[in-house]
C-alpha cells in the first residue's frame, strides 16, 4: 500500500513539474489589455518603409480597419482563407521614428475592439557590394567554414545551457519518475 501511495505522489509531482514552466510561460506572454482578440504583425519588427501583413482575430464581422500612427494609411481588413481571422497589408511610414506604436482595430462597430502593437526599427544599412573577386576553388570556402566553426564552438563554450535545456531536462526527469512509479506499482501487484 505504501509503494502505491509513493507511486501516485511521484506521478502527481511529475505532473506539477511538467506543467509549472508551461503555466509560467503562458502567464508572461498573455494579453494584459483585456481585449478579446489579437493582432499579429509580420515581420515582427519592421523597418521604416516596410510593408507588413496584419492578421486580426476577435472580430465577428467580415471587415474592419487597423489604425496606427506607424502606418501610412489604415489597413482595410478582409476575411482570410482561415475564416476566424481578418487580414490586411499596411506600409510603415518612412518618416516614422523607431519605437513601439499601438495598433487599434475597429470592427463589429466598436473602435479599438482589438489592440496590438508594432515595433518600428531604423532602416538597416544596404548590403555590402563585393569589391574583390571570390577565391576560386575550395580555398575560400574552407577559410570561411573554419572561421565560422570556431565562432560557433566559442559561443557554445561561453553560453552554456539555457531555458530550453532546463525545461527539456525537467520533462525528461518527470517522464523517468512516472516510468519508475508505474514499474514499482506493477511489481507490487505481481508479488
Amino acid at each position: 500500500m505504501r509503494r502505491e501511495m509513493f507511486a501516485l505522489r511521484a506521478i502527481g509531482a511529475a505532473a506539477v513539474l511538467v506543467t509549472l514552466p508551461v503555466a509560467a510561460a503562458h502567464a508572461e506572454g498573455g494579453e494584459s489589455d483585456g481585449s478579446t482578440g489579437s493582432v499579429t504583425v509580420t515581420p515582427f519588427a519592421p523597418a521604416t518603409g516596410t510593408q507588413v501583413d496584419l492578421r486580426v482575430s476577435g472580430c465577428k464581422e467580415s471587415k474592419g480597419k487597423a489604425y496606427s500612427d506607424a502606418f501610412e494609411t489604415p489597413g482595410d481588413l478582409a476575411p482570410s482563407a482561415d475564416q476566424p481571422t481578418l487580414t490586411s497589408q499596411a506600409r510603415i511610414r518612412s518618416s516614422a521614428t523607431p519605437g513601439i506604436y499601438e495598433i487599434k482595430v475597429t470592427c463589429d462597430g466598436v473602435s479599438g475592439k482589438v489592440k496590438g502593437s508594432v515595433q518600428v526599427l531604423q532602416p538597416g544599412r544596404p548590403a555590402p557590394v563585393p569589391t574583390a573577386p571570390v577565391h576560386a576553388g575550395g580555398g575560400g570556402t574552407a577559410q570561411l567554414t573554419a572561421a565560422h566553426t570556431t565562432e560557433i564552438v566559442d559561443g557554445l563554450r561561453e553560453e552554456g545551457p539555457g531555458t530550453r535545456h532546463t525545461v527539456l531536462g525537467l520533462v525528461l526527469a518527470a517522464v523517468a519518475a512516472v516510468v519508475v512509479a508505474l514499474r514499482s506499482v506493477r511489481r507490487r501487484r505481481s508479488d
